[in-house]
């Protein structure tokens, strides 16, 4: 089941260390200043909930440039390693296609880090193509 957390809401109890699985440097402090900075610039981020558990935590923007026109942008996917292959990271990745489309969006997009090969193997199988590059500097 598809939730959408808000930045005050108790279940970041949960989601939180779904989440730092992926982001391991994510603290309670560093998660609030980003919800706190992000709402206002659109961020938002959805959890997948099984049996009354969270099992995936995804964090996703709308974004509107000249490469997509509108694109649903997913900034985390992150899957509890205990809970994956067992179709949760898929069912919250088409939940957020089906946001994504009835947002008016054209394309889903996300990056993932090159060492990721497991993601890799799982974005593809979902049907998602390698576009770009992506490249960036440290300041």
């Amino acid at each position: 089941m598809l939730v959408d957390l808000e930045t005050d809401d108790p279940r970041w109890d949960e989601a939180l260390p779904v989440l730092q699985e992926l982001r391991t440097a994510l603290t309670p402090e560093l998660l609030h200043q980003v919800l706190t900075e992000g709402a206002p610039q659109g961020l938002r981020f959805s959890a997948w909930y099984d049996d009354g558990r969270c099992v995936a935590v995804a964090g996703w923007r709308v974004v509107a440039n000249t490469s997509a026109i509108r694109k649903f942008y997913v900034d985390d996917l992150s899957t509890a390693r205990s809970n994956r292959s067992r179709g949760y990271g898929a069912a919250l990745l088409d939940a957020l296609t089906s946001r994504a489309r009835e947002l008016g969006c054209y394309l889903i997009e996300l990056d993932s880090g090159t060492q990721r090969h497991e993601a890799h193997r799982f974005y593809l199988r979902e049907r998602m193509n390698i576009n770009a590059f992506h490249f960036s500097k440290a300041l």
